[in-house]
């Protein structure tokens, strides 16, 4: 086994494999970090690892489970000579799924506290592991399909899979304070979902498109608004420097 890994060959898939589940999980965290916000603050951080340890078993599963998967790939029925197979019916459904939910909760964060106290409520754990769930299968099914094609060495996927869950699992407290703390990242990451989940739907009836574009587009809507926030703490303590008896008093009538 570890002669494996000690192959350059080996180790050039392997590397590849896990660039490939470090983004996969990127998107997870993001949509789990949505999630987790309709839950009390109390239980978002038994979510979050319960949702990572989940997500990452399902994909140990679809990788144990090769020959189901690749199955799908075989038409089963065509419309207008366009043939829908099991995949693309799943990424039809995931993408759908994907981007009613971002919809959903974009429209959450510019309706009042009233509503959003009362989504958090009517939110439960058990829904919210099971949306996780469902949406990695969804997320998976691409990145299982391309390591197949890559490598028929079951335990390099696994090792690839299982060391982006480190990865995931040390930022995700990180990103999902910054996407609490700041409405423009959580505003951010939602219209990332939505992206993904019409992405998700096309490649679902054949029509490809360059997913490193849409990274491209979040990172540069990432370094946007952290130059805003940047750019609003520093005013701040311009301020605080100039007029420090307006800033006492405030803090003072707060």
């Amino acid at each position: 086994m570890l002669d494996l890994f000690l192959q350059p060959e080996a180790m050039m898939i392997f590397a590849t494999l896990f660039a490939l589940e470090v983004v996969l999980g990127v998107d997870n965290i993001v949509f789990i970090s949505v999630l987790c916000e309709r839950l009390p603050e109390h239980q978002r951080k038994l979510a979050r690892n319960l949702g990572i340890a989940l997500a990452v078993a399902a994909r140990i599963g679809l990788v144990f489970s090769i020959s189901w998967v690749m199955s799908l790939t075989q038409p089963l029925f065509s419309i207008a000579r366009a043939p829908f197979s099991g995949r693309d019916l799943i990424m039809i459904g995931g993408g759908a799924f994907l981007l009613a939910k971002s919809l959903k909760e974009l429209w959450m964060c510019f309706s009042d506290d009233h509503h959003q106290e009362a989504s958090k409520v009517r939110a439960g754990i058990a829904l919210v592991l099971l949306q996780i769930v469902a949406v990695d299968a969804v997320f998976s099914m691409d990145s299982v399909i391309t390591a197949v094609g890559m490598t028929s060495e079951v335990p390099l996927m696994v090792a690839a899979i299982l060391a982006s869950a480190v990865v995931m699992v040390l930022c995700a407290e990180k990103i999902n304070d910054y996407v609490s703390r700041y409405p423009g990242f959580k505003t951010l990451a939602l219209l990332f979902l939505v992206m993904l989940g019409a992405m998700l739907m096309a490649e679902g009836f054949e029509i490809h498109f360059n997913k490193g574009y849409v990274y491209f587009a979040m990172a540069f809507g990432l370094l946007i608004e952290t130059c805003h926030i940047l750019l609003k703490k520093r005013n701040q303590k311009v301020f605080r420097r100039i007029y420090p008896q307006q800033c006492g008093w405030a803090v003072k009538v707060k």
